[in-house]
């Protein structure tokens, strides 16, 4: 599938952009209209090796899929790896870049794929519609990001790891 491109302006500094990008923990914030179920998979959200677990919304099914990021390039760049589909057979990748807008605006853009290796697996995901979905969900999620960075939309509670550590120095 893909890729699938998606970009909005935002009047908000790139930095600002990418803090909130490489927070794992704040991403059900702006995508958990087409993404639910979401978990994170180590205590730490943010930066290289950080992960999650989530599901993705589409009529027919609803997969499981995983990412984690394996490249950044502060503030320019988020690089994002995983897998999805039956068995967690097929591989997608997710794109963040953040560039220079119109005047003092950042753009943000999205772009994501799956790589499919399985025949069986690249007519599902064809006839499942995941990608007029998935694409009509992540223009949504880049609206609600360009509210929650100009301040039109509060940041809801982040997620946090199911038993993680209560402990602010971790010392009980």
């Amino acid at each position: 599938m893909g890729p699938i491109s998606a970009e909005v302006e935002v009047d908000a500094s790139r930095e600002e952009a990418f803090a909130l990008l490489t927070d794992l923990s704040l991403r059900p914030s702006f995508t958990d209209h087409f993404l639910s179920d979401f978990h994170l998979l180590r205590i730490d959200p943010v930066g290289i090796g950080a992960g999650a677990r989530f599901r993705i919304a589409t009529p027919l099914r609803s997969p499981w899929a995983d990412t984690t990021i394996v490249e950044l390039e502060e503030p320019f760049k988020i690089v994002e790896r995983g897998r999805t589909g039956r068995a967690n057979r097929i591989e997608t990748a997710t794109v963040w870049e953040l560039t220079g807008g119109t005047g003092a605006l950042t753009k943000v853009t999205l772009s994501t794929w799956t790589k499919p290796a399985n025949p069986i697996d690249r007519v599902v995901e064809g006839l499942s519609g995941a990608e007029f979905f998935q694409r009509r969900g992540w223009r949504e999620a880049l609206h609600r990001l360009r509210e929650i960075l100009e301040g039109e939309r509060q940041i809801e509670d982040r997620v946090e790891v199911a038993g993680g550590n209560r402990y602010e120095t971790g010392i009980p």
